[in-house]
């Protein structure tokens, strides 16, 4: 069975940092990219930032760049998503998902390859 678990979301006041987990298994996560997505209420899931599987290429959303990093270890099936400086308008849930190809378009991603998410809360 197919399973991504998020963790690592919370409150935190605007220009803090928070570091998003997202634990795989029942794939074989080397050879699957890894995508963090957000919603935020009343808005339409976001791609925020994806790392391949092969080369470890990364990409963002014009909106985080310089302020999020992604990363993988795969020996730990674990992807992670370090978030500083973070501001008001990044409150909403984060999604972690995965499929073979690297992109931040979440239609993408197939059903079975998402996480529950986890809420992150930035008061300012």
């Amino acid at each position: 069975e197919v399973q991504l678990v998020e963790s690592g979301g919370g409150l935190v006041q605007a220009g803090g940092s928070l570091r998003l987990s997202c634990a795989a298994s029942g794939f074989t996560f080397a050879d699957y990219a890894i995508g963090w997505f957000r919603q935020a209420p009343g808005k339409e899931r976001e791609g925020v930032s994806c790392i391949s599987s092969s080369d470890g290429t990364t990409h963002y959303a014009d909106s985080v760049k310089g302020r999020f990093t992604i990363s993988r270890d795969n020996a730990k099936n674990t992807a992670y998503l370090q978030m500083n400086s973070l501001k008001p308008e990044d409150t909403a849930v984060y999604y972690c998902a995965a499929d073979p190809l690297a992109t931040l378009d979440p239609q993408y991603y197939g059903m079975d390859y998402w996480g529950k998410g986890t809420l992150v809360t930035v008061s300012s």
